[in-house]
């Protein structure tokens, strides 16, 4: 993998990284929020975190399944390059 697919890469990795932490966190506040505070607010907080961490992980498998593609994509041309590399070494 060259330099520039490398920095995609680390920037894709990043924003997934991210945003998987966002949800994991949305999620897992909604339980302690639930259970600690009791307002008139509660539930429609609790439903909107949800609903958000349910948004960002519909996002986040989209973007997981092209970043994927895409890795898979340069690992083929990589390894297109190594075979002619070798090919013409070995002549």
């Amino acid at each position: 993998m060259d330099e520039n697919a490398k920095a995609q890469f680390k920037w894709k990795f990043y924003r997934l990284t991210v945003e998987l932490n966002i949800i994991v966190l949305l999620v897992a506040m909604s339980i302690p929020v639930f259970l600690i505070i009791h307002s008139l607010y509660t539930v429609p907080v609790i439903t909107g975190m949800l609903v958000l961490a349910l948004i960002l992980s519909w996002d986040f498998i989209k973007k997981y399944r092209e970043t994927k593609a895409w890795l898979d994509g340069n690992m083929g041309k990589e390894k297109e390059h190594k075979k002619e590399y070798e090919s013409k070494s070995s002549l």
